[in-house]
């Protein structure tokens, strides 16, 4: 949900040496997502290292088309539904032609048609990166077997917090020695939240500068739980009028978001604004950052928010437990409790020094334990273990 590309990384693909090693991801599809970025991040930031190529098991998408735009050879597969072994059998022919020596399959269902029989087998190794859980998370018999007969050796596991490195453990059979974790990073560099962009931004979206402000930055997935989010406002209104919450994103259940809206009669309280490239420019009008999720890995949207010295709501969900520290960096609440969280809402935008020392110590345990630069060292050290090399320093 962030900006696509940075103007210092663009065009980073036509510029990388071929000499050094290609490193294939693979994705469902390049839609922008916690995961989609993460790939979009390590292609563009580590491209003097290695040779980036992606393949999407399903279709392109606007981040693909934006990779593509940059000099990045991105192959859509159109799987079908089921098992597609034709699938399977052009993900192998494009990576022998792209003379992959790693393959970075980005959430399970790419992991498969990486590993699956008539694929690659013994050649090049997998690295499967775990994003994030669906909801409920049970234990997955079948995945429990494939893995035991055909993660190899040679294969690494990433979780992006411990909560999903548990979950892959005691759901999937994964062995914990298998498993690294690997927390999603940020640029923390360049926000720049002035008084005048604040009132610049909100100017733009027609919202009174003294108003108070939520913003929500989350694709529009049931797993995100729009609804309730729209529930506590309906609360968080009746004890501030004038109270507004920014929308971003876009998504499968933008219809179901939009009836509720109506239904509840808050169209001049709500604004959806869509997909948006300008989320650090966004924050900038909000004074806190609401998230209302029922099952995340490790939210990015979260940690810019933190970056920006938003103090946070949340749901006490997945790897959320990891990133927000409740009374120090912000409060949190049972998913689906819009009671709490509109409560947590009202005493955070009523007590402005409050959310200010929340906001302050969020951006600190952003910088201590979710930088980018530290995020692509990992990565880095990780693929030249994989690929038994080592590069050159600088990243």
């Amino acid at each position: 949900m962030t900006a696509l590309a940075t103007p210092e990384v663009r065009g980073h693909a036509g510029h990388a040496r071929r000499d050094r090693p290609t490193v294939l991801q693979v994705l469902h599809s390049l839609h922008v997502g916690g995961a989609e970025m993460l790939a979009a991040r390590l292609a563009r930031h580590l491209a003097d290292q290695f040779r980036f190529v992606f393949a999407c098991l399903d279709d392109l998408g606007p981040l693909g088309e934006e990779l593509r735009s940059e000099g990045f050879t991105v192959e859509v597969l159109g799987r079908k539904s089921g098992i597609d072994l034709a699938c399977v059998r052009h993900l192998a022919a494009f990576a022998r032609r792209q003379q992959a020596r790693l393959l970075h399959a980005h959430q399970y269902t790419p992991f498969f048609y990486c590993r699956a029989p008539g694929t690659l087998l013994a050649r090049p190794p997998v690295l499967f990166n775990e994003h994030g859980r669906f909801f409920p998370d049970l234990p997955n018999r079948k995945r429990m077997v494939f893995n035991r007969l055909f993660l190899r050796r040679k294969d690494r596991v990433v979780a992006v917090g411990e909560s999903v490195k548990q979950a892959l453990i005691a759901n999937e059979g994964i062995p914990a020695e298998r498993i690294e974790v690997i927390y999603n990073g940020v640029r923390l560099d360049d926000f720049s939240a002035t008084d005048d962009l604040r009132r610049q931004v909100r100017a733009e979206l027609g919202i009174d500068p003294a108003a108070p402000v939520a913003i929500l930055v989350a694709r529009l997935d049931y797993l995100k739980d729009h609804c309730t989010a729209i529930r506590a406002a309906e609360r968080i209104r009746r004890k501030l009028p004038g109270f507004r919450i920014v929308v971003v994103g876009e998504g499968p259940e933008r219809p179901k978001i939009e009836a509720e809206i109506v239904d509840r009669k808050l169209s001049d309280c709500v604004l959806l604004l869509g997909l948006r490239t300008d989320v650090r420019r966004l924050l900038a009008a909000a004074d806190l950052f609401l998230l209302t999720s029922i099952s995340e890995g490790i939210p990015v949207t979260l940690i810019e928010a933190m970056g920006a010295r938003l103090p946070v709501v949340s749901t006490a969900v997945g790897g959320i437990k990891e990133v927000v520290r409740p009374e120090e960096t912000g409060f949190v609440a049972p998913s689906g409790d819009d009671v709490g969280l509109a409560t947590a809402v009202v005493r955070l935008l009523t007590d402005p020094a409050k959310a200010r020392a929340l906001g302050m110590a969020g951006r600190t345990r952003a910088e201590e334990m979710f930088a980018e630069d530290q995020m692509h060292a990992q990565y880095v050290r990780l693929y030249e273990s994989m690929l038994g090399v080592k590069q050159a320093s600088g990243s």
